[in-house]
């Protein structure tokens, strides 16, 4: 009987996931329902696969006093438009890049623009690359191999 359990166990977990073309991350902005730092609802998102085949997910986190933005998104997608993503781009947290030049030769009078990216007091990146969905939320993720496992034995016993 343990034979048995011991094929499923690996028969599930050999299962291909269908994303061998890049990762899958969650794509929104925190003004989408659902989609802020601490009331985040993955049911909201399905999450979509990143063009590049070596792509990160994107956690960025934008605080003014109390106010937070946060972004998710593929790595790719936002370094057309982002120029403060930090050099080093490795699995973890870290604050984002100062660019002095942004915004240098444009004087305009309308504050909403923001053109400087100045408006944010605190801008954070979070990278994440070994696991799809990675850059929902802070908390700690089970693999689905382990829970199986896990859920056998307490049968077993």
């Amino acid at each position: 009987m343990l034979v048995v359990y011991f094929l499923l166990i690996s028969a599930v977990s050999g299962f291909k996931t269908g994303f061998e073309d890049g990762i899958v991350c969650i794509s929104c902005v925190g003004t989408h329902p659902g989609c802020g730092l601490y009331d985040f609802d993955p049911r909201w998102y399905w999450g979509k696969i990143c063009p590049r085949w070596n792509d990160k997910c994107v956690k960025v986190v934008e605080r003014k006093g109390s106010e937070v933005m946060v972004t998710r998104d593929c790595l790719s997608s936002l370094e057309s438009f982002r120029t403060d993503i930090p050099a080093d781009k490795y699995e973890g947290c870290r604050s984002a890049a100062k660019d002095i030049k942004l915004g240098q030769h444009v004087f305009n009078q309308i504050e909403e623009l923001d053109v400087t990216r100045n408006y944010y007091d605190n801008t954070t990146y979070c990278f994440c690359e070994f696991d799809h969905w990675c850059n929902s939320a802070d908390l700690a993720r089970i693999s689905t191999t382990f829970m199986l496992v896990l859920s056998l034995l307490a049968y077993i016993i």
